[in-house]
């Protein structure tokens, strides 16, 4: 008989991911797919600093166990009566959308619009590494930024990655040199440089130093681009002075400060946000090009273009794997991916 429940790792209450309440290993209802859902059964996940933040303590209690976590690798098991783009069997992997329940679950529905086809080269673990953190960089790179995305397609052009070792970074940096970018990342240990050196960036500069006087130094009067994957409110007078006349500006990360846009009006600087999440939260007339990007990324991977950023591996998943994941994003110090993979 078919069971009609699962596991998964959920929460009642948001509390300091050192307290074993914090996430919580829970038997809830399998779902159904309806409309263009696919039921995918999960083999691996990842762990994203937007987990930390909506599970970072708050005056709020759910009545229900929340399941959180936006990056899947798995198989489909069912699809709704809509489906058109898979079938049962198919490897797939994904991030989800935030406004539905997240992948940590041995079952998990996600529309099919926002699924790519797994790399055939690589196994659960390292595909569940790539979506959220691959679909943010080539949104902000190619979308938002407006960087042609052919290879070798932008000769001279220069952009700078602030916060080049983390997942983001890690994957902006093999797509930009793809598309024929001269790539200058920022880092601050030496072992993140190094991180950094290896998937292919050109430089590496501190980002806790003025970024003008560094650039000078490799010969750049000003970056065409920067792609700023932290702190926004920190780096923005110098992302400011560092950017070319006519130049292009994105970041990831929101702000509670107000931001002097003024400092970017002499050079007609663009500014513009990247948030992974958009099309799937407003289910956008372009959502499918999630689905889009996942198949080319895979492709990509498949001709050994761009690798998976893989940095620690735990299973199972449960509980106490996902709170020693959680706590590691939350050092400030990882470098690549943390991935999770076997329900046992």
């Amino acid at each position: 008989m078919t069971s009609t429940t699962m596991k998964a790792v959920g929460l009642y209450k948001y509390l300091p991911i050192d307290h074993p309440e914090s996430l919580i290993d829970v038997e809830i209802e399998k779902p159904t797919p309806t409309g263009r859902d696919l039921l995918v059964r999960v083999k691996a996940i990842s762990v994203n600093p937007v987990d930390v933040k909506v599970r970072a303590p708050k005056d709020r209690t759910e009545t229900k166990p929340r399941v959180i976590g936006w990056d899947v690798a798995g198989v489909v098991e069912e699809t709704g009566p809509d489906c058109t783009l898979f079938k049962p069997g198919d490897e797939v992997y994904y991030a989800g959308s935030l406004v539905r329940a997240g992948g940590n679950s041995e079952f998990h529905l996600v529309d099919e619009r926002i699924v790519g086809f797994k790399p055939a080269t690589l196994d659960f673990a390292q595909a569940a590494a790539l979506p959220l953190t691959s679909l943010t960089a080539w949104e902000g790179l190619f979308d938002r930024l407006g960087i042609s995305s052919e290879p070798g397609s932008n000769p001279g052009r220069t952009i700078l990655i602030i916060g080049a070792a983390g997942g983001v970074g890690s994957i902006a940096i093999q797509l930009a040199k793809y598309a024929g970018l001269t790539v200058i990342g920022t880092a601050s240990r030496p072992e993140s440089a190094e991180w950094v050196k290896g998937l292919g960036a050109d430089h590496v500069i501190n980002h806790f130093e003025d970024f003008v006087p560094q650039l000078k130094a490799l010969g750049l009067e000003s970056v065409d681009y920067i792609f700023c994957l932290n702190s926004t409110e920190k780096h923005w007078r110098n992302m400011a002075e560092a950017i070319a006349p006519q130049g292009k500006i994105c970041s990831i990360v929101e702000t509670d400060e107000l931001l002097d846009l003024t400092l970017l009006k002499n050079k007609s600087v663009t500014f513009v946000w990247e948030f992974m999440f958009t099309r799937s939260m407003y289910e956008t007339a372009d959502m499918i090009e999630q689905h889009k990007l996942l198949n080319e990324l895979a492709g990509l991977v498949d001709q050994g273009i761009v690798r998976t950023t893989v940095n620690e591996k735990l299973e199972p998943i449960n509980a106490e794997n996902l709170r020693k994941a959680h706590a590691m994003l939350e050092s400030g110090s990882m470098v690549g991916k943390v991935v999770l993979e076997h329900f046992r």
